[in-house]
């Protein structure tokens, strides 16, 4: 089966059929347990809170220790996890969730429904960045010790959805060690949880310093079914590309993750290493700040000129899609016109970036009352641009070329190039969305469009009320998309949900939202001794890890 046959078979159809278990996954053939595995990724791990932080490196090292109601499986498709099976009742407005017996924290506690309803109300607390997992109108009731009722205002079939990364937590464990509420992002002092995991995964944490390393003990007592031969895994980042390519090659580590482009053609002639190529589900964007009525870090003042759709549509015309495929990614990704994938989108032929044109761009600017200042090579204005340096392929290479580009239409930019825990801390709403200018790049966890909308496009609500547009930073607003989120999440024929879908799409992209760039592809350097599954959601889970 296809990664998009696999995304398509999980969908919809799936959620509206009631109750659901799945089959065990066959075991692989295993070698002695016992071996020592040794992975190296470009970025820090600066939080075990697994409600600090909706991003994907953060959420897949914390899925080693920490579990979901739910899992994906090798295939992504929604399979049991400390729930055995689960129900829908009352015509979808209730949702009931049979708990897995037996299953234990890692510090020896019981796994009830206490623990579900506790990781309830903190997933939805004010500092959590995983607000989106659970709206907040939904009650959550302990049946009995094993069974919780999820308790809607309206139906909505895709409710699970992202429930493989809302990680279940001790209710007894963050009330003794003062953790009961999240740590934000942006926080300087870390809480308890922060530094400490108590889960119920296929592994415990047993060590943890931010920027040196993360290792990882295999839980004995775990409940799922062993698929791997590991007693240990030692995270580290390394933040020099040349270094981490290094020690692969030298065997000093056996998995990196992500392979510098021009590195891959060496380490694939190596007798220690290959590379692990694969689509990956990640579109990477850029947004303007479309909601103050002035921008933070830019000359103009008294105004935003983003807030004209011809000023985003003239940085978008202004990049050179071709010229970052070309020279920035080395061919190792693939333009797009939407925020998400084609394998997510059964329309997705249907749209066309807008073209690269500088003279278009030029001249929307000058329509829209910015001219050159000083001459035909003047500077029109100055903006802030914030981007990471070591969360996505190249982020930092594609920040330059975007801000050369955009100095051809003569517009300025003050970069602000930084590591990604710095750059999140400032651009996300623990930061108070403090920017004008950035570079993202989303998965959308459920693998369907309403997450996109929901969380990148609707109008944003500041509230803890369920993350209501929590990802769109530059406050895009239009009352009609909204609208049309709203039907999406309720309509259960799927063909009318595909053409609601696809004209929310043609909204945003003719108001210019956001500036799609490209979907990267996946490179995981790995030993040649080492076996593991490489998801096109880019999440590294040990359990399936077999090393000779």
């Amino acid at each position: 089966m296809t990664i998009k046959q696999s995304l398509y078979a999980a969908g919809l159809a799936l959620a509206l059929g009631g109750a659901f278990a799945a089959a065990p996954v066959p075991a692989l053939a295993q070698a002695p347990q016992g071996q020592v595995l040794r992975y190296a990724f470009q970025g820090n791990l600066n939080t075990l809170d697994p409600y600090s932080l909706n991003e994907t490196t953060t959420l897949s090292l914390q899925g080693n220790a920490y579990e979901g109601l739910t899992r994906r499986d090798r295939d992504l498709k929604i399979v049991p996890g400390l729930a055995e099976r689960w129900e829908i009742l009352d015509n979808g407005l209730r949702w009931r969730f049979h708990l897995r017996r037996g299953v234990k924290f890692h510090n020896g506690e019981d796994f009830t429904a206490a623990d579900v309803v506790f990781s309830a109300t903190r997933v939805r607390a004010q500092a959590s960045d995983l607000r989106s997992r659970l709206d907040a109108d939904v009650e959550v009731v302990a049946v009995d010790s094993h069974t919780v009722d999820f308790k809607l205002k309206q139906p909505n079939p895709i409710l699970h959805y992202e429930w493989d990364t809302w990680y279940i937590m001790s209710k007894s464990w963050a009330e003794a060690n003062n953790t009961v509420q999240p740590t934000s992002a942006s926080a300087t002092t870390p809480g308890y949880a922060s530094l400490n995991a108590n889960g119920t995964g296929p592994f415990r944490i047993t060590f943890h310093q931010v920027g040196v390393r993360t290792v990882y003990d295999r839980n004995p007592a775990w409940w799922g079914t062993v698929e791997h031969n590991l007693s240990q895994v030692i995270f580290t980042p390394i933040t020099s590309a040349p270094t981490r390519v290094a020690a692969l090659l030298s065997g000093e580590v056996d998995v990196i993750d992500p392979v510098p482009l021009q590195d891959i053609p060496r380490i694939n002639a190596s007798n220690n290493a290959r590379v692990m190529e694969g689509p990956e589900l990640r579109t990477i964007f850029l947004q303007m700040d479309q909601r103050r009525d002035e921008l933070v870090g830019s000359s103009v003042k008294g105004k935003n000129p983003f807030k004209d759709v011809r000023v985003r549509r003239a940085f978008y015309q202004a990049i050179d899609i071709e010229a970052i495929r070309r020279q920035v990614m080395r061919g190792a990704a693939t333009p797009t016109p939407l925020l998400i994938s084609p394998l997510m989108f059964e329309n997705a032929g249907q749209f066309q970036r807008h073209p690269y044109d500088l003279a278009a761009a030029n001249r929307l600017l000058d329509e829209a009352g910015y001219p050159r200042q000083g001459g035909p090579n003047g500077i029109r204005f100055e903006v802030t641009f914030d981007c990471p340096n070591d969360r996505y392929v190249n982020d930092g290479a594609i920040c330059q070329a975007v801000t050369a580009m955009l100095a051809r239409v003569g517009i300025r930019i003050n970069p602000q190039f930084v590591p990604r825990a710095q750059y999140f801390a400032k651009v996300l709403a623990s930061g108070g969305f403090n920017t004008a200018f950035y570079l993202l790049g989303w998965t959308p966890g459920s693998f369907d469009s309403w997450n996109v909308l929901h969380n990148l496009v609707r109008c944003r609500d500041d509230r803890a009320t369920g993350g209501r547009g929590a990802f769109n930073l530059g406050g895009y607003c239009n009352e009609q998309v909204d609208a049309l989120t709203d039907q999406i999440l309720v309509e259960a024929d799927p063909a009318k949900r595909l053409a609601l879908i696809t004209q929310a799409y043609r909204i945003i992209h003719e108001e210019v939202s956001h500036i799609p760039l490209h979907q990267q592809a996946l490179a995981w350097g790995v030993a040649r001794n080492v076996e593991l599954v490489q998801r096109a959601d880019n999440q590294f889970l040990f359990h399936w890890v077999n090393k000779r």
